[in-house]
């Protein structure tokens, strides 16, 4: 039971991500912002842990791709945000932590990892700067969106799938 639960709450964090990607973005510098994507990055990161986290970003990213309506450039900042915010999440028992982490994980290493992950997969030479503000904007709006969604949830209730 415990298992059929887990699943079904992460497809219901993933299709919340994809579909409120196309309902709640801004531009952010050279890219857009999807702050749900990071919202439930701190949302599953908190309720389920840093490995379900990074599936559910990874296969948001996917889903996005698929459709039409996402670029490379989801996969390795989410999947970097969700699990830093989950690991974060683990060690300190705090909420405060995994939006901390997904900042971190989504808005620097992210952005700097995507320099070449760019280069490699989408032929863009752009340097670490170019992305650093959009990821930075992105995920800092999308984490305290995330982080006041879990705030007010009942720990006991919802954090132990």
């Amino acid at each position: 039971m415990k298992r059929t639960r887990m699943l079904t709450t992460m497809a219901v964090f993933v299709a919340v991500a994809t579909l409120g990607s196309q309902l709640l973005w801004f531009p952010a510098g050279i890219a857009k912002a999807y702050p749900v994507q990071h919202a439930v990055n701190v949302m599953a990161a908190v309720m389920l842990g840093p490995l379900p986290a990074v599936v559910i970003a990874f296969t948001i990213g996917l889903v996005r791709n698929l459709l039409g309506t996402g670029t490379l450039l989801a996969f390795p900042g989410a999947m970097i945000g969700a699990f830093l915010a989950g690991v974060l999440y683990q060690f300190f028992k705090k909420e405060i932590y995994a939006a901390i982490g997904e900042v971190i994980g989504t808005g620097v290493i992210g952005a700097l990892f995507s320099v070449p992950y760019a280069h490699l997969f989408m032929g863009s030479s752009s340097g670490a700067f170019i992305f650093l503000p959009s990821f930075l904007i992105s995920s800092i709006t999308g984490a305290i969106i995330g982080w006041c969604v879990v705030y007010r949830l009942d720990r006991n209730q919802f954090t132990t799938i």
